[in-house]
């Protein structure tokens, strides 16, 4: 049964809290760098700038290369709700936008700014707001978006989407607990800026109207637990609350388990038990945006491990390659058989593939271990199921049954056994006997799984498209036969109206297609005619063409003639000769 208000006040009045499930007690080794104030680096001459660094989608770019920049200036805008802008870490040229290694366990390039510093850090001009208690809530989160601020505990969750909340709250939870072993930027932000950070709580309230604010410290950060308790002493309602230290007791779900003893509901959200959390680096940033008029641009990253020699934490520009902290913490190459950087804790951190690897907003330390201090990992061995990673589940999953299947791809079978309620705090490989990387597995499956659902989501939304294409052309198809339809009916109907009439516009529209006929033919004949007689005046110019001269033309009409008579009087010659012997017949027949 989960505690209502007055009971999560009264127990927080006296430091009475709960516990969650499972969890880890790791070496702590935070004194290597938590002992000396955050210092600022030097200007690096280039910086390497993902264009996406938080959850959600990328904005679009509004540089090109060549481009000249101010510091602050915007990078990306924000097209979507899921996502966030990023500015110029310095002032300079953009020298080149391509794919540069990314903060990312795989190293995969993701499209980058590549800006080359021109030494003179010049800001564009700062708009802060006069007077945010006046100001509009929209207004408000509107420059929490644009100032590029998400969540800088790990999440990278756009801060703007999580303030712009309309259900009922009562708990507005700061995160200070930083748990994963080695890591105190946040430890030494609170212990010089509580007073900022106390400015962006205030603005966060002015903005979401919670009953009550917790400010929630581990209590192995005693110095950062007193100042914050100074700063928000005036504050009636904000209760600054030391929690015991455990790990992964800075886990979002874990930690409102702690302070309420309210379970956020698998695939649920921690408003849905009227809780919402923020880090104390992201009420750090809010402060500025705000206050300030400063968009994200820097952050405080803890430069730890025994392969430095002088581990310390910094404020770190956005693009910053890694390899420049590593010359201010001094790295010493001895410490290691083979190089190797991990970017975050040894819990939930991964080694880097470069050491151009950029730091990002949710990059909160660079731990560079010692051969002895951090043994790299052995060969994986076959589970023995001991069930020590069942125990030690802040999730209360069952992690056995999930490596098996995500290692065999039974992405189903992972689901239905919450493999998303997995937060990757890393404690079942921490106390895995057999070496298993555990969160690896629990990694790619749900890589696996979020490719599927993209696939999905794609080919659905092909089907949709082509069964509204399909529809669209039937419906256009539809309505032409109606219009057809409509149309003929109208004939029909005309025909009926009109009675005999209507014969004798038949007969008419006959005789009009019977006199074009005939007028097509007259023409065609008319034409004929014409080809005929260009024909015939053609052969007749041909014959002139080769034509005898007259004078033997006259000779030879009058050859012709002559020898007509001539055969005219043989004939009459040989018809008296006929003549008289038939005479000379006749006188000897009478003798």
């Amino acid at each position: 049964m989960f505690a209502n208000y007055d009971q999560i006040i009264e127990r927080l009045s006296v430091n009475q809290l709960w516990d969650f499930p499972g969890g880890v007690h790791p070496p702590q080794q935070k004194s290597l760098s938590n002992k000396s104030n955050i210092e600022f680096i030097p200007l690096e001459p280039t910086y390497y700038v993902p264009v996406k660094q938080h959850i959600g989608v990328e904005g679009k770019l509004l540089v090109a290369e060549g481009d000249r920049i101010l510091k602050g200036q915007l990078l990306t805008a924000s097209e979507s709700p899921f996502s966030v802008p990023v500015h110029a870490p310095t002032s300079g040229i953009v020298a080149k936008i391509t794919r540069h290694v990314s903060a990312h366990p795989s190293g995969i390039p993701e499209l980058s700014v590549i800006i080359d510093a021109d030494g003179q850090d010049t800001w564009i001009e700062l708009k802060p707001v006069p007077d945010y208690a006046k100001a509009d809530k929209s207004e408000l989160i509107e420059r929490i978006c644009d100032a590029g601020i998400s969540g800088m505990g790990g999440a990278g969750f756009p801060t703007h989407i999580k303030t712009n909340n309309s259900k009922p709250l009562e708990f507005l939870i700061i995160n200070g607990i930083e748990c994963e072993p080695y890591i105190s930027s946040d430890d030494r932000l609170m212990r010089e800026h509580a007073w900022q950070i106390r400015q962006g709580i205030d603005i966060l309230v002015h903005i979401l109207k919670p009953k009550q604010v917790i400010i929630a410290v581990e209590d192995n950060k005693p110095e950062a637990l007193e100042t914050m308790s100074i700063a928000c002493q005036q504050k009636t309602n904000y209760q600054v609350v030391n929690v015991p230290t455990k790990y992964p007791a800075g886990g979002e779900k874990q930690l409102v388990q702690v302070l309420t003893s309210r379970e956020v509901p698998s695939d649920g959200l921690p408003i849905d038990v009227g809780c919402i959390m923020y880090n104390v680096a992201t009420c750090y940033a809010i402060a500025d945006a705000i206050v300030e008029g400063k968009p994200l641009i820097e952050r405080v990253v803890t430069l730890t491990g025994r392969g430095l020699k002088s581990p310390k934490n910094v404020w770190a520009r956005l693009g910053t390659p890694i390899q420049s902290l590593l010359l201010h913490g001094n790295y010493d190459a001895s410490t290691q058989s083979s190089p190797r950087f991990i970017m975050g804790g040894p819990m939930m951190g991964f080694t880097v593939t470069s050491v151009l690897t950029p730091i990002v907003k949710i990059s909160n330390c660079i731990l560079v271990p010692a051969d002895n201090e951090l043994p790299h990992p052995e060969d994986e061995r076959a589970c023995i199921r001991c069930s020590a990673c069942s125990d030690v589940c802040p999730a209360s999953l069952l992690p056995q049954q999930l490596f098996w299947y995500s290692k065999s791809k039974e992405l189903e079978k992972a689901e239905e056994y919450n493999l998303f309620d997995c937060i990757e705090c890393g404690a079942c490989a921490y106390v895995c006997p057999s070496e298993i990387p555990l969160v690896h597995y629990y990694r790619q499956a749900k890589a696996d799984i979020r490719n599927q659902r993209e696939e999905k989501e794609k080919s659905d939304k092909a089907k949709i498209r082509f069964e509204v294409r399909t529809a669209r052309l039937q419906k256009e198809k539809e309505a032409r036969e109606e219009k057809y339809r409509l149309a003929s009916e109208a004939r029909k109907a005309s025909m009926n109206k009109d009675g005999g009439n209507a014969k004798d516009k038949i007969a008419a529209a006959l005789a009009r297609a019977k006199a074009k006929k005939e007028a097509f033919a007259k023409e065609a004949e008319n034409a004929q005619s014409a080809e005929n007689i260009k024909k015939k005046e053609s052969v007749s110019e041909l014959s002139d063409s080769f034509a005898l001269p007259k004078t033997k033309l006259v000779a030879v009409d009058e050859d012709a003639a002559a020898k007509k008579e001539r055969v005219a009087a043989a004939v009459a010659k040989a018809k008296a000769k006929k003549v008289a012997a038939d005479e000379a017949k006749k006188e000897n027949k009478e003798l």
